[in-house]
């Protein structure tokens, strides 16, 4: 069980939410700018509330600026809008990468993941060398790669045209019932979001103004 409840001040208002999920997909809808991401970096670590508490299962990632998780002890997965692979990097090793720092020898979960998403054949790739949807998956096995308690994705699909974007909100349900975590994506497309989310928090100038279950 994650739950949120934090106060942040930003540039224009103060985001102040408090939200609670299991080992669902919740989506966070809204207009560019109300705070969807801004939360997002908060369970990651990336950014720190002003007040509040972000727990998941008996582990404090924030209790206030004095007792704040480290990002790497947090084990949260986070898919970046851009993918953010390193262009240097091949897909092997960009998700290799994602388990940076991890115990003992983790080339199954490699496998397993190259396998899951259907990108054995792209290991000696390089992200130029690609497709979107190809990348998408990539970034993805990366962020599962290090098997997170937790899986953040902000607008993953937004860069794919149509078709692809399908496929990957296909995949993306796929993978949830396979890995069974928490998964929060954030989206400002409607559609996409009724789609993958078991629930979706509607947020308007960092408040939530209304939630919905399927």
């Amino acid at each position: 069980m994650l739950e949120v409840d934090i106060k942040k001040r930003l540039s224009h208002y103060d985001l102040e939410v408090d939200f609670s999920m299991g080992d669902e997909i919740l989506v966070l809808f809204g207009p560019s700018g109300s705070g969807k991401t801004t939360i997002l970096h908060t369970i990651a670590g990336l950014a720190m509330p002003d007040e509040g508490s972000i727990k998941l299962g008996d582990k404090s990632f924030f209790s206030g600026r004095k007792d704040s998780m480290s990002v790497q002890a947090r084990n949260v997965g986070m898919l970046f809008q851009d993918y953010a692979l390193f262009p240097h990097m091949t897909v092997e090793q960009n998700i290799q990468y994602g388990i940076k720092g991890k115990d003992g020898n983790r080339s199954f979960v490699i496998d397993q993941l190259q396998q899951v998403l259907g990108i054995h054949q792209l290991s000696m790739k390089y992200p130029h060398q690609i497709s979107g949807g190809e990348k998408q998956r990539v970034a993805l096995a990366r962020a599962l790669a290090s098997e997170p308690s937790i899986l953040l994705l902000d607008e993953p699909l937004s860069a794919l045209d149509k078709q692809t974007r399908i496929d990957c909100q296909n995949e993306l349900i796929r993978l949830h019932e396979m890995w069974k975590i928490p998964f929060i994506i954030v989206t400002h497309d409607r559609e996409e979001a009724e789609k993958l989310g078991d629930r979706i928090l509607f947020l308007d100038h960092g408040q939530i103004v209304d939630e919905r279950e399927k």
